[in-house]
């Protein structure tokens, strides 16, 4: 794999309706969703892969069954970051305090593990294995720039130095600059790669608990809010313009996951 370690390299949708997903992130993003688990996933799980118009994989969806929600489970996004050793990136993020949320384990696709940063939020991580006769492959289910790819990464904590020296330490982030939300604290931006990946920010009201929030990309921010209403979701913040001229909302899907949107505005 041609990502530098730290990368965002995959999303996963955990839903209890991969179909009423389905429906939604078609009308709003223009995503297809399998209507059939991937033969390669585990038995017993019902995983699906995301699939964008012009190919390629954004994501996968994972099917909340009824143990896994009486498990504590809930309808929610979850990134993918890239190290090339899953269980020394386990024992270095315990040691500085982060948590264990799912064991290691080897699937087809890699080696992988959900965890914690100290602060709570919690992300998987993954040393996957390429596919056959693609060992230069990189993953791009992350873009800076392109719609129909999660485009931003933003994670609210209850501490956001501590945070950003964690992800510096154990993923090689950088944080350079930041706009001033006056009495909400700073957004300051996070780099990876040569590129600007997300942002960090303190807990606001209405967020209980440090996660991460990610931007899909769309080509059309009205419109997309537009299709977001009609299907059945939540706008929790109406589009607003952002650096740059495009301009991002936020929403919940009608499975009750948290997402966020960003795009241009066309009309």
């Amino acid at each position: 794999m041609t990502n530098p370690a730290g990368s965002f390299i995959w999303y996963e949708l955990m839903t209890p309706d991969p179909e009423g997903a389905a429906r939604f992130y078609g009308a709003v993003v223009g995503w297809t969703i399998a209507a059939h688990s991937d033969p390669g996933a585990p038995g017993g799980v019902d995983y699906r892969m995301i699939v964008r118009t012009g190919g390629g994989h954004a994501g996968g969806v994972l099917t909340l069954s009824a143990d896994m929600i009486a498990g504590g489970a809930r309808p929610g996004w979850l990134g993918y970051l890239y190290t090339p050793d899953v269980d020394a990136a386990i024992a270095a993020i315990t040691a500085d305090g982060g948590a264990v949320h799912m064991p290691a384990k080897d699937l087809p696709v890699g080696r992988m593990a959900m965890v914690a940063d100290p602060q709570g939020a919690v992300f998987y991580v993954m040393a996957p294995i390429p596919p056959a006769g693609a060992d230069n492959a990189a993953a791009d289910a992350f873009s800076v720039t392109e719609a129909q790819h999660v485009r931003w990464n933003e994670l609210a904590t209850s501490d956001p130095d501590a945070a950003i020296a964690f992800y510096r330490k154990h993923f090689g982030w950088g944080q350079e600059g930041a706009l001033d939300m006056g009495e909400l604290g700073q957004y300051r931006f996070l780099q990876h790669g040569g590129d600007m990946i997300g942002a960090a920010m303190p807990l606001m009201e209405g967020i209980p608990a440090p996660t991460w929030t990610f931007y899909i990309g769309v080509d059309d921010i009205d419109r997309a809010r537009g299709a977001v209403a009609a299907n059945g979701g939540t706008i929790t913040n109406e589009p607003m313009e952002i650096p740059g001229g495009e301009f991002a909302m936020n929403a919940i899907d009608p499975q009750g996951a948290v997402i966020g949107f960003v795009g241009p505005r066309k009309s």
